[in-house]
C-alpha cells in the first residue's frame, strides 16, 4: 500500500475549520500523482439535483450546511477526491484526500463530507461483480455509507465509532435491513474506550468478515479516535492503527483506504503511517504506551458487545 495525493486537495478552502489544509500539509512533502477526475462516478451514488446543487455553492463559496463550508476549488476538490479513491481501488492504495466523505448522502452533504468517495468506490465494485467489506474505522458513524448500502447483501458494513456522538445512530440493533439484514455491524464504543476495547472489537467481529468472503476491502480510514483528538472522547494509541492494519493485511489479500477524519494535525501523520506499515507487514514505525480504557467504558462496551452478537448469531457463526 502507498499513498495517492495531489495538491489539489489543498485547494478545498475551508479556512479556520477542523477539516482544513493543514490536516494534509501536516506530512510534509508528499510526492503527487497524476489522478484521475471522478466526475463521471458521481452518479452511482449521488443524484443529479445534488451534484448540480454542490456545483452551484461551491461557485459562489456558500456552505451547503452549519458545517460543510466550500470555496470556489471545493467542487474540483471533491470530484478529484472521488478520482483518487476509484485509484485506491484499483491498486490497494490510499488515497490520501479531502474533503472527506462518509457522511455524504445521495442527496445532502453532511459533517465536512460533500461525495461519499467510499461508498461511490465500492459501488463500482459491485456493478463489476465483486463482494465488499467496508471497514469504517472512522470514530464517528459514515451515516450516509450505511445508509446507502443498508439493503443489500453484496457489501458488508462494519463500523467502530464513539456512541453517543454525531451523526447519531449506530447502534446495535441497526444490523441492515430487508436482503441486507444482518450485513451491517455497528459497534458502538463509549467514551473513554482504549486500546483493549478497540482491539475487542475487531477481534469480537472479524470472524463476521472472515464468513463474507470479501473480494476487496475498503476502508473508510479515520484517525479521529487517537486519544488526544479534537473532536472525540476515545483514547487510542498509536499502537491501535498498527495492529489494524496488520489484522486486515494478514487476512484480506485486496485492502485499500480513502482518509476520513483525524483531527489532530500533529499526530495524524503517524497514525496513518501506523496503519500502512501493519497493512504492508513492515515494523511498527511509531511506538508509545498502551492506553486503559476507563472502567465505566468498559463495562458499557461488554453489554453491547453481547447484544450485538445475539443480534449477528442468526445470521453469522459468532
Amino acid at each position: 500500500m502507498k499513498i495517492i495525493y495531489n495538491k489539489i486537495f489543498l485547494e478545498h478552502d475551508t479556512g479556520m475549520h477542523p477539516e482544513n489544509k493543514k490536516r494534509l500539509e501536516s506530512f510534509g512533502k508528499i510526492p503527487e500523482m497524476d489522478i484521475i477526475n471522478g466526475e463521471k462516478y458521481l452518479k452511482l451514488v449521488h443524484t443529479e439535483k445534488y451534484i448540480e446543487h454542490v456545483k452551484k455553492y461551491c461557485s459562489l463559496a456558500k456552505p451547503l450546511d452549519r458545517d460543510t463550508v466550500t470555496s470556489k476549488q471545493s467542487y474540483k476538490a471533491a470530484i478529484y477526491a472521488v478520482g483518487a479513491t476509484i485509484m485506491a481501488s484499483e491498486s490497494g492504495d490510499f488515497a490520501l484526500v479531502r474533503p472527506p466523505g462518509h457522511h455524504a448522502h445521495p442527496g445532502k452533504s453532511s459533517g465536512f463530507c460533500i461525495f461519499n468517495n467510499i461508498a461511490i468506490a465500492v459501488q463500482k465494485l459491485v456493478n463489476e461483480g465483486k463482494k465488499v467489506l467496508i471497514m469504517d474505522f472512522d470514530s464517528h458513524l459514515g451515516d450516509g455509507t450505511v445508509k446507502f448500502f443498508y439493503n443489500t447483501d453484496r457489501v458488508l458494513y462494519w463500523s467502530l465509532h464513539q456512541f453517543p456522538s454525531f451523526p447519531g445512530g449506530g447502534n446495535v440493533n441497526e444490523i441492515g435491513g430487508g436482503k441486507g439484514e444482518g450485513y451491517t455491524i455497528c459497534v458502538p464504543l463509549p467514551p473513554g474506550s482504549g486500546d483493549e476495547i478497540f482491539a475487542d472489537a475487531i477481534e469480537s467481529f472479524l470472524p463476521v468478515a472472515l464468513q463474507f468472503e470479501p473480494d476487496v476491502v475498503a476502508c473508510s480510514a479515520g484517525f479521529d479516535g487517537y486519544q488526544h483528538d479534537l473532536l472525540l472522547d476515545l483514547r487510542f494509541s498509536f499502537n491501535s492503527y498498527y495492529k489494524l492494519g496488520k489484522i486486515l493485511g494478514s487476512n484480506f489479500d485486496n485492502v485499500f483506504a480513502t482518509l476520513e477524519g483525524g483531527y489532530n494535525v500533529e499526530v495524524m501523520p503517524r497514525c496513518l503511517e501506523n496503519f500502512m506499515a501493519g497493512i504492508n507487514g513492515e515494523p511498527v514505525p511509531h511506538k508509545e504506551r498502551s492506553t486503559d480504557s476507563r472502567i465505566i467504558a468498559i463495562d458499557e462496551y461488554e453489554g453491547r458487545r453481547i447484544q450485538l452478537e445475539k443480534n449477528l448469531r442468526k445470521f453469522w457463526k459468532i
